[in-house]
């Protein structure tokens, strides 16, 4: 039995990420919620009062868990290169390995966000400020080089990635698929020179996880 509201609507959210692996886009309903989750329809939508609020409580959960996997590669390498870029393939290797869901496609838009109810709205921007301070603190570390906006390069060449993760099958432990990602994010940030994670080495941290 749940025991708090807090802890129904965090089951509610586990049970939308089981049913959105290996979908390439968001395309859950509340009502979808009732059979996986064996909870009212009146309760489904007691905790979220709108679409948006699903599916903006799903984006910030999937947030809250790559702020969570920071913490690991800060714990685990000192290189500020080696953690990003750790940090990224294992986004990548959750969506190839796992069928993890990615909210790339999906990014919530103003409309979306003046739809949602105000506890999902400043939950989800506050926990996506947060993610994204911890990726531009990191590659600010790594040494920023003058000529592009370096940030912005390496942000949408990631997005895209992981939607053509979400599009296409590829072989779980294809070493070549994050040793690619990873010479090709030091390439936009201007650090191809520097020695670069070996990729059988990362699907070994990858399966310790």
């Amino acid at each position: 039995m749940m025991s708090t509201w807090q802890q129904r609507g965090d089951y509610l959210v586990s049970i939308a990420q089981h049913c959105l692996q290996g979908h390439s886009h968001f395309d859950l309903c509340r009502s979808h919620l009732v059979k996986a989750s064996q909870i009212s329809r009146g309760t489904i939508y007691n905790h979220f009062p709108c679409e948006a609020d699903l599916k903006l409580a799903v984006i910030t959960a999937e947030l809250s868990h790559q702020l969570a996997q920071t913490k690991l590669v800060e714990a685990h390498f000192t290189d500020s290169l080696h953690q990003f870029l750790y940090h990224h393939c294992n986004r990548l290797h959750e969506v190839v390995c796992k069928r993890r869901f990615s909210y790339v496609r999906d990014l919530p838009d103003e409309a979306m966000l003046e739809q949602a109810s105000e506890q999902y709205r400043n939950t989800y921007l506050r926990v996506e400020q947060q993610y994204s301070r911890w990726n531009s603190q990191c590659v600010d570390a790594i040494g920023i080089v003058p000529g592009f906006d370096r940030k912005a390069l390496v942000k949408s060449y990631i997005r895209g990635c992981m939607i053509e993760a979400l599009d296409n099958v590829h072989q779980c432990g294809n070493i070549m698929l994050y040793q690619q990602f990873s010479f090709a994010v030091a390439q936009l940030l201007g650090h191809s020179d520097k020695r670069l994670p070996a990729g059988q080495a990362m699907l070994d941290w990858f399966d310790s996880q």
